[in-house]
């Protein structure tokens, strides 16, 4: 397991943010920190251990023989990776560090031991396979159903932000090889779009941070 250290004892600034249930399961775990680009879990390989995000981003993949790759999600605090591993079955994506990652690493006995014990927590777990299955489902009706530009355009829409004086920024700061991971196309094809989007006013980068400037057109 890729790792920048051993267990770390001092509990994270905010550890107490998490639900008491996730709070009380990742107290049972082994603390560990991850460089940025480090892998956690790779694709078909059998694991039995779930990451719960203490700081930084996790990004979960899927990729094919030629390197291509589309990312599926990306996890912040509070979230958890690998709770599939429970039907023991072969990892079904790949894991990720996108920058310095605090994680809660619990094994699969420790977490159905938690499920037993905490009916709470069971049916969150639950709701949250049962949200992943609805985002799976939209992700591959966007694949089959837009176009390149319309799934730019969801991304966009459903990362940006409005503050206080209307402007709507993403504060993630991603690159056109990151949207055109998550989007299902290349980089070139984000590159010229978001260059027609900027020569048009309707976004523009500033702090490589994106931000949308006016509503953007339905097709392009």
């Amino acid at each position: 397991m890729p790792s920048t250290s051993a267990s770390v004892q001092a509990q994270p600034p905010d550890f107490d943010a998490l639900p008491p249930a996730l709070r009380q399961l990742a107290a049972r775990g082994v603390q560990r920190r991850f460089r940025t680009d480090a892998v956690l879990i790779e694709e078909g390989e059998t694991g039995d251990t779930i990451f719960i995000v203490l700081s930084g981003r996790l990004r979960a993949f899927v990729s094919d023989s030629r390197g291509r790759e589309v990312t599926m999600a990306i996890h912040g605090p509070g979230e958890y990776v690998g709770e599939m591993s429970l039907d023991g079955s072969p990892r079904s994506a790949s894991v990720q560090a996108v920058e310095p990652s605090l994680c809660a690493v619990v094994t699969r006995q420790t977490l159905l031991q938690h499920i037993a014990s905490d009916p709470e927590f069971a049916l969150s777990l639950i709701v949250k396979l049962i949200g992943r299955a609805r985002l799976a489902t939209e992700s591959a009706r966007s694949m089959a159903l837009l176009d390149v530009y319309g799934r730019l355009k969801r991304l966009l829409e459903s990362r940006a932000q409005t503050l206080e004086d209307g402007t709507r920024r993403i504060e993630e700061r991603l690159t056109h090889q990151a949207i055109a991971s998550e989007i299902g196309c290349s980089r070139e094809m984000v590159s010229r779009l978001m260059k027609d989007l900027e020569g048009g006013g309707y976004v523009a980068v500033g702090g490589r941070r994106i931000m949308l400037v006016r509503d953007l057109p339905a097709r392009w």
